[in-house]
This record gives C-alpha cells, sequence and structure tokens, in this order.
C-alpha cells in the first residue's frame, strides 16, 4: 500500500488515527500501531507478514539472551546468530539468483533461478533489527522484555518499507511513554502533506519524462540528458519526499523519527552530498561497519580498504545488480580521491564551480544507478556523450524539453532551500493565518493528482 494512494489516504490512515487515539495508553496503542502495520503490510505482501513475525521473535529472544549474558562469549554467539539469521534472509531473498545469473554468465551453466519476489522493504528492516540486537550487545540499549513492544518497533508501518532507518536507540523511550500533543499532530499532517506534494507533484512527473524516454525510439544526446536530469530530480524528490510522509506519520502517532535528508543537490564536495543524502543509511554504515573496521584510525591502507568496503556494501545494499555495485565503487574512489588531495582544492575553487562538479558527478551516478545492468550502464552513459553515432537533436527530446522546462526548473529550484524559507516567511507573516490553508490545498491538490493520474510508483520499493 503506498502512502500516496486513495485507499492509504482515507480509508487506512484515518482509521487507524481513530482507533489509535481512542485506545486508553501507551500500550494499547502499541497493540493498534502492531496490527494495523502488520494490515499495511498485508496489503502488499500477504505472506511476507510471517517473514516480518519472525524477525520480531527472533531478534525479541536474542537481545534477551544477549543481555542476560553481556560479557560472556554467549552474548557473542547470540550475536552472531542474530546477525547470520537477519543476513540470511537478507542474501536469500534479495540476492540469490542475482548469484545464480551471475555463475550462469560466468560459468555457462544453466541453473534455475529461485523466482522468489523480493518482500517490500527488507533491506531497510533486516538493518533496524541488526542494529539493535548490536546495541543490546553494545550495552548501548536494553533489551525489550515486551515481545509486543518489540513487535511494535520491527513493524512500524511509517518507516518499515523505506526508511528513514530507524533505530531502537532513537525511539526507544517513546516505545514505552510518549505524549500526544495537538501541535505534534498538526506538525505531522503538516510534514505528511509537504512529502506527499513532494512525491505526487514532482517526482512523479519528473517520473512520466523518464519513462517517456525509456519508451521513445527517437534518442538524441540532448534527450538522454533530459533524462538524466529527470531522473536525478525523480528519485530525490521520490525518496525524500516518502522520508517525508513517514516522519509526519511518526509525529502523528508521538515519535520523533531522524531525518533523512538535508538538501543534498546544495553540496559543494562528494563528501558533503553524503552527509546529506540518505542520511540514515550512512550514519548506520558508519557506526556498524566503518568504525567496527577500523574508521580512519588506523593504517591509510586499512582506512582506505574501509571505505572500499563500506562503499561496494553500500551499493549492494541498493539491489542485486552489478550497476548498483558499480554505483557504490563510484562513490567509494571519488570520497577516497577528495579525502586524499582533491577536498582542499574544492575549498578553494568558487562555489558555482565546486557545485557544477557535484551535479555532474551525481547526475552520471544516477544515470548508472538506474541503468538495465551494466550493458545498460555502457548504453546509457555513452548515450549522454554521443557514442554510437547518436545525433545531438532528435524531434521528441525538443518536444519534450519546451513541454517539461517549466517543472524541471521548478523541481530544481524546490530542491534547494529556498522554498522553505519563503514559506517561513509568509506564514510568520503578522495576521495571515496561511499554513492550515496551504497544507489542506496542498492535500486537495495532490489527491486530484492521484486520482487523475496513473503512474504513481515509489523506486525504492525495489530495495
Amino acid at each position: 500500500m503506498l502512502f500516496s494512494s486513495v485507499t492509504f489516504l482515507y480509508a487506512f490512515l484515518p482509521i487507524i488515527l481513530l482507533l489509535y487515539y481512542l485506545a486508553p495508553g501507551v500500550k494499547a496503542k502499541n497493540y493498534v500501531l502492531l496490527l494495523g502495520s502488520l494490515i499495511f503490510y498485508f496489503f502488499g505482501e500477504p505472506v511476507y507478514v510471517l517473514l516480518l513475525i519472525f524477525s520480531s521473535i527472533s531478534d525479541w529472544l536474542h537481545s534477551i539472551y544477549i543481555e542476560k549474558h553481556r560479557g560472556e562469549k554467549k552474548a557473542k554467539a547470540a550475536l552472531i546468530s542474530s546477525i547470520v539469521i537477519n543476513l540470511a534472509m537478507l542474501g536469500f531473498f534479495k540476492y540469490t539468483d542475482f548469484l545464480i545469473g551471475t555463475v550462469n554468465s560466468i560459468l555457462g551453466t544453466a541453473i534455475p533461478k529461485t523466482g522468489v519476489p523480493l518482500p517490500i522493504g527488507i533491506s531497510f528492516f533486516t538493518f533496524q533489527t541488526m542494529s539493535y540486537t548490536i546495541d543490546v550487545y553494545r550495552g548501548r540499549a536494553h533489551a525489550q522484555k515486551d515481545l509486543g513492544t518489540m513487535a511494535t518497533f520491527v513493524c512500524l508501518f511509517p518507516q518499515l518499507i523505506a526508511g528513514p532507518i530507524v533505530r531502537y536507540v532513537d525511539v526507544a523511550a517513546e516505545l514505552e511513554d510518549r505524549r500526544h500533543t495537538l501541535e505534534g499532530l498538526a506538525l505531522g499532517i503538516r510534514r505528511f502533506a509537504f512529502g506527499l506534494g513532494k512525491k505526487v507533484l514532482i517526482a512523479n512527473v519528473m517520473g512520466e519524462l523518464t519513462q517517456i524516454f525509456r519508451d521513445s525510439g527517437d534518442k538524441s544526446v540532448l534527450f538522454y540528458w533530459l533524462y538524466a536530469i529527470s531522473y536525478t530530480l525523480q528519485i530525490y524528490f521520490d525518496f525524500s519526499g516518502y522520508s517525508d510522509m513517514a516522519i509526519g506519520l511518526g509525529s502523528m502517532f508521538g515519535f520523533k523519527f531522524p531525518e533523512n535528508f538535508n538538501y543534498p543537490y546544495i553540496s559543494k564536495s562528494i563528501t558533503e552530498f553524503w552527509r546529506r543524502w540518505h542520511m540514515t543509511l550512512g550514519g548506520w554504515f558508519r557506526d556498524y561497519v566503518y568504525i567496527p573496521l577500523g574508521g580512519n584510525r588506523t593504517t591509510k591502507l586499512k582506512w582506505l580498504r574501509n571505505i572500499a568496503v563500506v562503499w561496494i556494501l553500500t551499493g549492494a545494499w541498493h539491489g542485486a545488480e552489478w550497476n548498483f555495485v558499480l554505483w557504490g565503487v563510484m562513490f567509494g574512489v571519488l570520497l577516497i580521491i577528495e579525502k586524499l588531495w582533491l577536498g582542499k582544492a574544492l575549498e578553494k575553487l568558487p562555489s558555482f564551480i565546486s557545485h557544477i562538479y557535484v551535479m555532474f558527478l551525481v547526475v552520471i551516478s544516477f544515470v548508472i544507478f538506474n541503468a538495465a545492468g551494466l550493458k545498460g550502464v555502457v548504453s546509457d552513459i555513452g548515450g549522454l556523450f554521443g557514442a554510437g553515432g547518436i545525433p545531438l537533436v532528435s524531434s521528441d527530446a525538443v518536444y519534450y524539453l519546451k513541454s517539461y522546462a517549466v517543472p524541471i526548473v521548478l523541481a530544481a529550484i524546490g530542491s534547494t532551500p529556498l522554498p522553505k524559507l519563503l514559506y517561513g516567511k509568509l506564514s510568520d507573516a503578522p495576521g495571515v493565518v496561511l499554513e492550515p490553508v496551504a497544507v489542506g490545498a496542498l492535500l486537495i491538490l495532490s489527491t486530484a493528482f492521484i486520482i487523475n493520474g496513473s503512474f504513481n510508483p515509489f523506486l525504492y520499493f525495489r530495495f
């Protein structure tokens, strides 16, 4: 079930909010959230609800055992068991067919693929549960004794299928006792409405253009760049919009989820870009992979190895295709180059030059990210630079450039802090009550687009 669907907006969400606020205490509210979350997941993955339940029970039992035997070898064995189970689930569902296909292509074998569908959100909830047991082992979190509360954390529908990656320590106190205020509800509705608008009014429009390009038989260099820019805008507004909706929903239910994006397209280095893009994933890899490997407090060779490991894993986390691994490797190499020497040079350059440098590489990276395997990477990157005799301009490219020029410019402006600054000044104006009107209008307009449009995917459901 998509957040940007009529079923969710006008059936599921109102019902669950009503039942939630009628529930007498935090424990009862948690059970309403748990039941609602399982129903929410059931709409998209009926069978895999059992996977969520299994994951909840498994990490609940492991964490209790770890805490009971903390400091003993038994605790470490339980931690390893928990991690192996989580990685085994992720590996089987996400990477088995990828590995089979790789073996078949290298050895010329014909091993049949499993054809098992990928459970929605498995990359997110397995990382969340792994961070929980690791934090219990490290003594940063107490094991949750109540299975219902633990399952509520694992299955919490606002962030279940696409993040942000919420660690147990982020919400441990709120799972036990949280305040519900009209202000929190209003802030949640506003944040959700803005996220919905980003997704429906901008990401979906940019997505239409990327699909038009894919379907067109009249390719040109101009059309490839139009596609690359539109996809770069689509993925930002799609994912950040979904994160905004998740954070807004969390606020409606009394939770404060971590931020996931901070205007990454205004960055002046790739290092800065990754401090602003998908921040909860970056933080997860930093705390549970990079630092345990030694971080930067080791020899230079091991430090470079640590960066490489993190970025290969980051690429593979996003998808079971070689283009995702290449995407991760690309950023790993760029970050190493910046850390070794280019970073200081970028600081001395005029801001607009360093910004052009970042956006050029980011656009190229997302072309790699969205390609159909390595062959698709070669084809799409080649198309950007006229390989194979592709014409510079085509009639389709000119037509769609004229048709989508205004949405692209508005989306580009929308990816900067400028709209937020202008909105803040307007909403703070004395005697003007614009915010409720703006939020209501945004919800109505988004609903109209959802009803009238047939293009409403969510990109990160693939991961």
